[in-house]
């Protein structure tokens, strides 16, 4: 039976208002979603991060250099943003669901083939399969991390910001974990150990994801990145996404060796100072994300503040020699905390202002945007992880770690600027000549 005109049309407003009021309590449905994302995260993260402890030492005795070290890790970054962008154009086609299965299976392949590796004939062959196997994971953890970036979107709408900055607790537990986990069981049980244990644990979880995970039906979309990246807003917040990953890349690869020679200290010690740095993004992040949900007028002055704060933490680390202030091992920790923190107020907030702008921009509210959005923010995180190790090394080299930490502290701060009259952030006071 019809209901009258007008009854109809209260019912459709009463309807609509139910799909876009904020639901109160997760349906069993998204609990299980949000399990199954924040397993993902932590066991791809802890399999990213648990080569660094002994992997280098391994490889120096099948014959490779420092160089090609260093570039079976750029590898990874320059595969995952390849990865990225592809899987995200065209994640409705393959499918979100499958998309994750698929890249949790691959990636556990290459992490019970990469514990094979001590066994390969040491020189080319042993380099090139390394290259191989590293780089097929690469595109594996791809695929993992935007379709759990588009899902997260589609399944919680209205909670972008809350999920994901719970979701980077698992994040950062796996990078924390990762390094003295794969330390000790090396060391325990030997090389391939670390390796067979992570890889069947991601084996596991394949069946446990095609159980728990919806499937998501969605139409292609006509769009695609480059006009995403002609708005001048969602071209500038990727670059603070850029910096933000190039800067913990840089923190990776020199931080250690610094604070080695710089306090005298020990690998043991070294590892708990980037405690400093992970622990405050882990605990703040779910806050930061909640707070972006509740108000998203505040998005905007947190990724300003973050960046502004992030920018003065890189220039104190050393601190920069021009301010002639004695470098202290409690000044560098407390600094790292800040860094960890602010790193949390910037990074969280930029994927829901990317999809909101995109979505301002007439661009579809489905799958197909979620999935250029979550593309283009794993693209951008990765060619920072790319670019920041590599450049700043270079810099420490020819100059100091003080004055690298300094310059990437400038590079950070060139993104933060506000324009109070547009609520947005802007790349230098150029930027306003382009809205």
């Amino acid at each position: 039976m019809e209901l009258p005109v007008d009854l109809q049309q209260t019912a459709d407003t009463s309807n609509a208002a139910e799909t876009t009021r904020p639901p109160t309590r997760m349906t069993r449905q998204q609990t299980l979603t949000l399990i199954s994302m924040a397993s993902v995260n932590f066991s791809s993260m802890i399999c990213y991060s648990i080569l660094g402890p002994f992997f280098p030492n391994e490889a120096v005795k099948k014959g490779a250099s420092q160089t090609v070290i260093g570039l079976i890790f750029g590898c990874y970054a320059v595969c995952n943003l390849i990865g990225s962008l592809i899987m995200g154009k065209y994640i409705v086609q393959i499918g979100a669901k499958f998309m994750l299965v698929a890249g949790l299976f691959v990636s556990s392949g290459c992490t019970i083939l990469f514990g094979l590796l001590d066994r390969a004939p040491a020189g080319a062959a042993f380099i090139s399969i390394c290259f191989i196997v590293r780089s097929i994971d690469a595109l594996g953890f791809a695929a993992a991390m935007t379709s759990t970036f588009a899902m997260t979107g589609k399944i919680f709408p209205n909670n972008v910001a809350t999920v994901l900055g719970c979701l980077e607790v698992f994040t950062g537990l796996g990078l924390i974990l990762g390094p003295p986990l794969g330390g000790w069981l090396y060391q325990s049980f030997g090389y391939e150990v670390p390796f067979m244990l992570l890889g069947c644990f991601l084996l596991i979880m394949v069946p446990f994801n095609i159980y728990v995970l919806p499937s998501i039906e969605a139409e292609p979309s006509k769009d695609s990145f480059l006009p995403l990246l002609s708005k001048v807003k969602i071209l500038l917040i990727c670059y603070v996404i850029f910096t933000l990953s190039a800067g913990l890349g840089f923190l990776d690869a020199t931080l250690s060796l610094f604070a080695m020679a710089k306090f005298n200290l020990s690998a043991g010690f070294v590892g708990l100072i980037f405690l400093g740095l992970s622990l405050p993004y882990c605990l703040g992040s779910p806050l930061i994300g909640y707070i972006s949900d509740k108000y998203p007028s505040t998005r905007s002055w947190f990724m300003v503040t973050g960046g502004a704060v992030t920018a003065f933490g890189f220039v104190m680390l050393g601190p920069v020699p021009f301010l002639h202030i004695q470098g202290q091992l409690w000044l560098q920790v407390f600094m790292l905390v800040v860094i960890g923190f602010s790193l949390g107020m910037t990074v969280i907030p930029t994927f829901p202002e990317i999809i909101t702008c995109a979505y301002e921009h007439g661009y579809d509210e489905g799958l197909s945007t979620l999935g250029m959005v979550s593309g283009l923010f794993g693209a951008f995180w990765s060619a920072g992880m790319f670019y920041g190790p590599i450049v700043g090394g270079l810099i420490t080299q020819n100059l100091s770690f003080e004055w690298a930490a300094a310059i990437h502290g400038g590079v950070v701060f060139l993104g933060v600027n506000f324009d109070p009259k547009n609520n947005s952030v802007y790349f230098s006071e150029f930027a306003g000549y382009f809205n």
